[in-house]
């Protein structure tokens, strides 16, 4: 168990980019940390936007649950908008929960943190760079809220820095050429803005763990790697077919020095912390830095927040090491919402069963974690929560101000307010739909679009978005009658016809699809992030150029396990058992919580006679997916082959069971692949001589 825990979040932080700098001793403190602890990636949730993250981070819930769901909301009042604020999250935080439980926790700069909470410690909100004026030699009055317990606001704001005080030789230090540059170029002032923010919340930080030094958490987070990485990022090499080679000369080592400066500031973090603290720094998610970095190509302000999300990696980076963590172990397949879980236990306390993350208990040691509770939302006491009446909806108070200005009784904000209001909105939605689509809820997601498409029918983003979801929902026909509506975008988009043809596939028009698949090919137009979707619809379809496709994919997205396991289902379905060994060993390293991949993994073994690890396959399948019927069928076969009659005859009844359970719930099911393909179940026991009743 932990003393002392120390949270620090390093926004965009990609293993890709820190690597080669710890490989070559540029990021000596992250090093130290590592030596004594554990890495792993860390999942992604979607869709990928800050505040949402990194507020599933602190409270172990995707979005839906927690409430926060966009950069932006409509302000109480009704005239106009805010950054989203910690009086919108609908249940506790981390810092709450300790707070609550008689520990002593700061938080500085996390998203959504805003207006600070009433910690037992201090809170530094994210706002607190907020507001800089034109000159350095302005006022610069700090935001009502931005500090809690309000005797700190002085000091703390005197950590903020103008970006003015960053002066040439500072930002010589990111730009060696910055003296060559012209005078009007924007970029060295957009840096400059950008470390100004970095170091007021790093001062921030320090001030408040020497203030109050004994606390028992802290958590402290850093934007900078991922708002420099938009501006900065494409000019690291190899350049980008829109980067001169004088930006490359200016601009290439902006990024790793940047990274060198959060390995400076952990560093100082972990000096004013102790030698016994134990630490977790993690990412919310990647950014890529090579052949998928992202072009820009569009001033409109809705296709560029789509374009700039592109640059996102799935996955970030998980670092743990102290006391409390098992050095050298690895955690199985760790996402953002394992972090509060686990963080709890760390600190000796209980998960809430309805937090959607878990505890990474193989990386911890002193024993089992602490039993769950049903909800920390339902413990009573003060858990330093804004008071009831400033915590709302802000959507639900735009509503009744909305009916106070058609009463009369208020006056109509302005249009240009008004559009902007209604932007925040209809996004939130969209978000919402993106959130319930991810965590499987296709369904619910579909009905969000279909209001969105209604109100906005020009929107094509909510037309093709509604589409993907018909599909994932199974509601095929009507998927193709949403892409038909989309006419020439449609046409012009290899992924939406990929998804027509994997529809009229499902729909048994193969021919219809394996036509629309030619036309696709005779024109050369799939894009290298389409490939793996081509692969799948070819495999469906069983031709012979899914394999080569699926080869490119690999080599365009080495790190997508989805792709390994594409690969795996070709390979299946042509009695290739060693390719499929290999690609699901390799989707298992990329995601080991991948039921499929271990599915697929002991399909094969049992195939090639390696009934023992096969068996051990479906029984890890199991534990990850404990109500996959044709797990229960394999394994059954495997048991009896191997005598074990008893273990065989269990599993079949639990499949009998669990197919039972689900024709009742879905009447009109077809049978699985495993019931009638060459490689299932059916003929596996077929060739081991077991009868079938």
């Amino acid at each position: 168990m932990a003393t002392r825990l120390l949270i620090v979040g390093w926004d965009a932080a990609d293993w890709q980019r820190l690597d080669p700098l710890l490989i070559t001793g540029r990021m000596p403190r992250l090093a130290q940390v590592l030596a004594r602890g554990v890495r792993s990636d860390l999942a992604t949730l979607q869709p990928i936007l800050s505040p949402l993250l990194w507020t599933s981070v602190a409270t172990g819930k995707t979005a839906d649950h927690h409430g926060i769901l966009n950069f932006l909301e409509p302000r109480p009042t009704g005239d106009g908008v805010r950054i989203a604020a910690s009086t919108s999250r609908r249940t506790k935080a981390l810092w709450n929960i300790l707070s609550q439980s008689d520990r002593m926790v700061h938080v500085v700069g996390w998203y959504a943190s805003h207006p600070a909470e009433p910690v037992r410690g201090i809170c530094v909100s994210n706002m607190l760079q907020e507001g800089a004026p034109a000159r350095s030699t302005d006022d610069w009055p700090l935001p009502e809220g931005v500090v809690h317990p309000a005797h700190h606001a002085s000091a703390i704001a005197d950590c903020r820095r103008h970006p003015d005080s960053i002066g040439i030789d500072e930002l010589a230090r990111y730009i060696p050429d910055l003296r060559t540059l012209r005078s009007d170029d924007p970029r060295p002032r957009q840096l400059a803005a950008q470390l100004a923010r970095m170091h007021a919340v790093h001062q921030a930080a320090l001030a408040t763990l020497r203030t109050e030094p004994a606390w028992n958490a802290a958590m402290v987070f850093y934007e900078t790697i991922d708002t420099v990485g938009h501006h900065f990022m494409q000019f690291v090499p190899p350049r980008m077919r829109h980067v001169t080679a004088a930006e490359t000369r200016a601009f290439s080592g902006v990024m790793d020095r940047i990274y060198e400066t959060h390995d400076r500031m952990l560093g100082e973090l972990l000096d004013v912390s102790g030698p016994d603290t134990t630490v977790m720094l993690l990412s919310d998610h990647g950014f890529h830095s090579d052949h998928r970095r992202p072009v820009i190509d569009t001033s409109d302000l809705k296709e560029r927040a789509a374009q700039e999300a592109q640059w996102h990696r799935p996955l970030g980076v998980l670092v743990m090491s102290g006391p409390g963590v098992r050095r050298g172990s690895i955690p199985n397949a760790p996402g953002l919402l394992d972090v509060t879980p686990t963080a709890l236990a760390l600190m000796g306390l209980p998960a809430g069963r309805d937090m959607q993350g878990r505890v990474l208990v193989e990386c911890l040691d002193g024993g089992p974690a602490p039993e769950a509770i049903a909800s920390w939302d339902d413990v009573e006491g003060d858990a330093a929560m804004h008071p009831a009446a400033m915590r709302q909806n802000p959507f639900d108070s735009q509503d009744a101000i909305r009916q106070l200005i058609d009463l009369g009784y208020m006056a109509a904000p302005t249009q240009g307010v008004q559009l902007h209001m209604d932007l925040v909105r209809r996004e939130t939605r969209f978000n919402h739909a993106v959130v319930l689509a991810f965590t499987g809820r296709a369904a619910e997601a579909v009905t969000i679009l279909e209001d969105l498409v209604e109100a906005y029918p020009d929107e094509a983003r909510y037309r093709s978005d509604l589409a993907k979801m018909l599909h994932a929902a199974g509601r095929h026909e009507a998927c193709i009658e949403a892409l038909q509506r989309l006419t020439v975008s449609a046409a012009e988009d290899p992924a939406l016809q990929l998804l027509h043809a994997a529809c009229l596939i499902h729909l048994g028009k193969t021919q219809d699809a394996a036509r629309r698949i030619d036309a696709l090919l005779a024109a050369g137009s799939v894009p290298p992030e389409d490939l793996l979707q081509l692969g799948q619809v070819l495999t469906a379809l069983g031709r012979k150029e899914a394999e080569g496709t699926l080869a490119r994919a690999a080599t365009h997205e080495p790190d997508n396990p989805l792709v390994a396991m594409a690969q795996a289902r070709d390979a299946l379905l042509h009695g290739r058992h060693a390719d499929v060994i290999d690609h699901t060993l390799r989707a298992a390293e990329l995601r080991q919580a991948l039921p499929e991949a271990h599915f697929l993994l002991g399909v094969s073994l049992a195939w090639i006679g390696d009934l023992k690890h096969a068996r051990a396959s479906f029984e890890f399948t199991i534990t990850l997916q404990p109500g996959l019927v044709d797990a229960h069928r394999f394994l059954a076969i495997a048991c009896r082959a191997m005598g074990e009659r008893d273990a065989a005859e269990r599993h079949e009844a639990r499949a009998t069971e669990l197919l039972d359970r689900i024709l009742r719930e879905h009447p009109s099911l077809e049978p699985g692949d495993g019931e009638s393909a060459p490689w299932g179940w059916r003929a596996l026991a077929r060739s081991l001589g077991q009868r079938l009743d």
